[in-house]
């Protein structure tokens, strides 16, 4: 389990995100580079990280599904997961 405040910190970036993508788009069509790099930076989309819906890891996340490779493998063994069955051949 990742730690909450990591967590937390990475919702505020979706936060920012969300908030200046308009702005960032409009900035980025009239080419206002400079006025761009005074945006804050957690406000780029690269900044934000996928983390897994159920532990918070930042590693191993299968964006598809928002888990990562431990929570989807034992949710997929349990038949959590609709259409994901072990394969064998």
């Amino acid at each position: 389990m990742a730690k909450k405040s990591v967590i937390a910190r990475n919702d505020k970036r979706k936060a920012l995100v969300e908030k200046y993508a308009a702005k960032r788009e409009e900035l980025k069509k009239a080419g206002d580079y400079e006025a761009l790099s005074k945006l804050p930076r957690n406000s780029s989309p690269t900044r934000v990280r996928n983390r897994c819906v159920l532990t918070g890891r930042g590693r191993g996340v299968y964006e598809k599904y928002g888990l990562c490779r431990h929570m989807f493998r034992k949710m997929a063994l349990e038949g959590k997961i609709p259409g994901v069955k072990k394969a064998s051949w």
